[in-house]
């Protein structure tokens, strides 16, 4: 927001007026709140699951198998101790040779979708991409939650 901007709200009798410098984008890629006519409108950081499971590069494939399919998943997203997306784990990763570590078996640096993406879209990508699931992050790749295909598809569409 502009100085002059801040000004005039505050001459409006807004007392708590800040200055986010990083823009609008990034306000929307965080999944803060908005107002306003698309305010409403479901988006992927409002559908995506956030009680995923997660782990480290460095944990053993067999371990992160058991501990994803024991809590009824397919698929798990890698994280740094600061919850970086660095990976992806879906059912064949969690197949492969139980002994490794995940690093050597995840999916390097998946594509991710910022929570403000308009389900409508994420539904239409999904599915032309035959993807089952996908990871949705912060503008600094910080996990907010994982999409499913099923949880997108199968919802009404804007306007019906």
């Amino acid at each position: 927001m502009s100085p002059r901007a801040a000004w005039r709200l505050e001459s409006l009798g807004f007392g708590d007026v800040y200055d986010y410098e990083n823009g609008k984008l990034d306000w929307l890629a965080a999944g803060l709140p908005t107002e306003g006519t698309n305010a409403s409108r479901p988006r992927a950081g409002d559908v995506s699951r956030k009680e995923v499971p997660t782990c480290g590069i460095k944990e053993r494939l067999r371990d992160v198998a058991n501990r994803v399919r024991g809590q009824g998943w397919d698929a798990a997203v890698v994280v740094s101790g600061e919850r970086v997306v660095l990976g992806l784990l879906r059912s064949k990763e969690l197949s492969k040779e139980p002994d490794q570590p995940v690093e050597a078996a995840m999916r390097p640096g998946p594509s991710t979708f910022r929570p403000f993406v308009a389900i409508d879209e994420m539904a239409r990508f999904m599915t032309e991409h035959n993807l089952e699931s996908a990871p949705i992050t912060t503008s600094d790749g910080r996990l907010v939650g994982l999409l499913l295909r099923g949880d997108v598809v199968a919802r009404p569409r804007e306007g019906c």
